[in-house]
């Protein structure tokens, strides 16, 4: 069966019990991200959604929580200066950014930094 999957929907990021107010700061006010209504049927599991473009990023609680090192979202910012001033933005939060070797993938800017739990983000420009 070929094209029954059309495109991506959301990612899901885990986070501890009572991560909502730090997922606001850190995506919604730092990152920039509009955050979205939940269910009512699923906003009692706690949690906050946000909009990436046409896409998702949910922020799930996790009893047992462990970061993800590896597995990361990896978002796309508007342009290689764009990301230069997130990454201004991000430092004065104090939040430690590392650039990636621009010789990894040609033509591409991005960096690596670590929600408010320890979860691997990637911002690409």
């Amino acid at each position: 069966m070929t094209g029954a999957v059309i495109g991506l929907d959301h990612v899901q990021v885990a986070a501890p019990p009572g991560c909502e107010e730090d997922a606001r700061r850190f995506y919604g006010e730092l990152l920039g991200l509009e955050e979205l209504d939940k269910p009512p049927t699923l906003a009692v599991r706690g949690g906050v959604w946000f909009r990436v473009g046409e896409h998702q990023l949910h922020v799930g609680v996790a009893d047992g929580f462990t970061p993800a090192a590896k597995a990361h979202p990896a978002l796309r910012v508007a342009s290689p200066a764009e990301l230069e001033r997130l990454a201004d933005r991000l430092g004065e939060h104090g939040v430690h950014v590392r650039w990636a070797d621009p010789g990894e993938i040609p033509g591409v800017s991005r960096l690596f930094l670590a929600d408010p739990w320890g979860n691997r983000v990637e911002l690409v420009a």
